[in-house]
């Protein structure tokens, strides 16, 4: 992995047998579960995931960057005009942030466990 390369991508979905079987059968994609509110899939090109919510999905693609220090390039969002969306948190096999642009894009940047 490259640091600030974009290397996942996130989806939101309400229905994630549904959204699974339509990915599956249409495109091949395979998927991973991991817990009853999130499935990742592979297979596609690019890496990424679907989680489930129970709103309505207006816009539900998070794109993922990859960083292995998220402490530092935190600091140089902020620095460059970016606001926190959700600071840092654990998650399987990671931890993350979010993060808006000055037009108010939400994205990630995710870095392994240390």
């Amino acid at each position: 992995m490259k640091d600030n390369d974009i290397n996942y991508v996130e989806f939101k979905a309400n229905d994630l047998e549904k959204i699974k079987a339509f990915y599956s059968g249409s495109f091949g994609w395979t998927f991973t579960d991991y817990g009853p509110t999130y499935t990742a899939f592979a297979e596609s090109g690019l890496e990424g995931g679907f989680e489930l919510t129970d709103q309505k999905v207006i816009n539900g693609a998070l794109v993922v960057l990859y960083h292995k220090d998220l402490e530092e390039i935190k600091n140089k969002v902020l620095q460059c005009g970016g606001t926190i969306t959700k600071d840092i948190f654990s998650f399987p096999g990671g931890k993350r942030f979010h993060f808006a642009d000055p037009s108010g894009n939400e994205l990630a940047i995710w870095s392994e466990e240390e």
